[in-house]
């Protein structure tokens, strides 16, 4: 970076509605992995951190749970966590699935937005799926519900619009010291990150069978002679039914998860990983306030 040009650094949050994109956008603006991305909705728990170079600005981007009418102890905390992230933005960043509209998880983020002090963007994803016509009308739409700085139309998929995005938020946060060495691209502990990559992989294999009643835990990270790391992990899940459910028949599904969990850790860490997954039935984790805490999640209290 020149000499004399003022550093800029500041948080923005990503927050909408479930599955419209928010993983896929953070990773994009970020050039690599940070955040899950399942065809699952709500697979993002906690506030996890990217971390990007824009000039001479450090932007940090929250990739927040998707927001919506939450029924469970479980919901409220990741409800609550996504709302908590934007108050504490310099930017807040609502994202929209363009393709399917204003739905109700939309409005009611709408409605809650007057109480969020940060400078408001407004990004429809998805822009390649709806014809011109259409997506001017939700535009203008959206632009008279909020006051939006600036509107972006984007394809996190395909990186379209991003580069336009990232510049506006370049010149948008505040100026200030960076907060992270040049070269971070996550603030999440690599343990948490190599937990969240399994539960992807978990996800995926088992989207259709296995409910959300399932958590994943780095219990052991050992660093060894030849560079390599030794990781064990638990899969947590609550009846012993879906526990035969992640084993699959002969074990094929725990191997091709912890196959694909393996490749993803060693590509974040550059370490060669020996990974051993375990699946083990806890009744009632979603009331267990320290399992909340190993996800970053606030317990909520009702």
């Amino acid at each position: 970076m020149a000499e004399g040009i003022a550093r800029r650094c500041g948080f923005v949050a990503l927050i909408g509605a479930p599955n419209v994109g928010k993983s896929t956008l953070i990773n994009a603006l970020v050039g690599a992995k940070v955040s899950i991305v399942t065809p699952k909705v709500q697979t993002t728990r906690a506030l996890m951190r990217g971390i990007a170079i824009q000039g001479p600005a450090q932007l940090i981007f929250v990739d927040t749970p998707g927001i919506f009418s939450p029924r469970r102890r479980l919901d409220r905390a990741m409800v609550g966590t996504a709302w908590g992230g934007a108050q504490d933005a310099d930017v807040v960043a609502l994202v929209i699935d363009a393709h399917k509209g204003v739905l109700d998880d939309d409005e009611a983020i709408l409605n809650g937005l007057g109480d969020v002090r940060a400078v408001k963007v407004l990004v429809l994803n998805k822009v390649d799926l709806i014809d011109k016509p259409k997506l001017l009308a939700l535009t203008q739409k959206l632009n008279e519900h909020a006051a939006f700085a600036a509107t972006f139309m984007v394809s996190a998929l395909s990186g379209s619009g991003v580069a336009d995005l990232k510049s506006w938020f370049a010149a948008h946060v505040p100026a200030g010291p960076w907060l992270y060495p040049e070269d971070q691209i996550s603030d999440a502990p690599l343990r948490q990150l190599a937990a969240e990559i399994t539960r992807e992989k978990l996800y995926l294999r088992l989207h259709q069978e296995l409910p959300y009643q399932s958590t994943v835990e780095t219990e052991v990270w050992k660093e060894l002679r030849d560079g390599s790391v030794r990781i064990e992990q638990t899969i947590y899940v609550e009846r012993e039914s879906q526990r035969k459910i992640v084993l699959g028949k002969a074990g094929q599904a725990i191997k091709a998860i912890g196959a694909a969990a393996r490749a993803d850790i060693t590509a974040a860490i550059e370490q060669r990983v020996h990974l051993f997954l375990h699946v083990k039935v806890r009744q009632g984790w979603g009331d267990d306030p320290e399992r909340y805490r190993e996800m970053g999640l606030e317990f909520p209290k009702e």
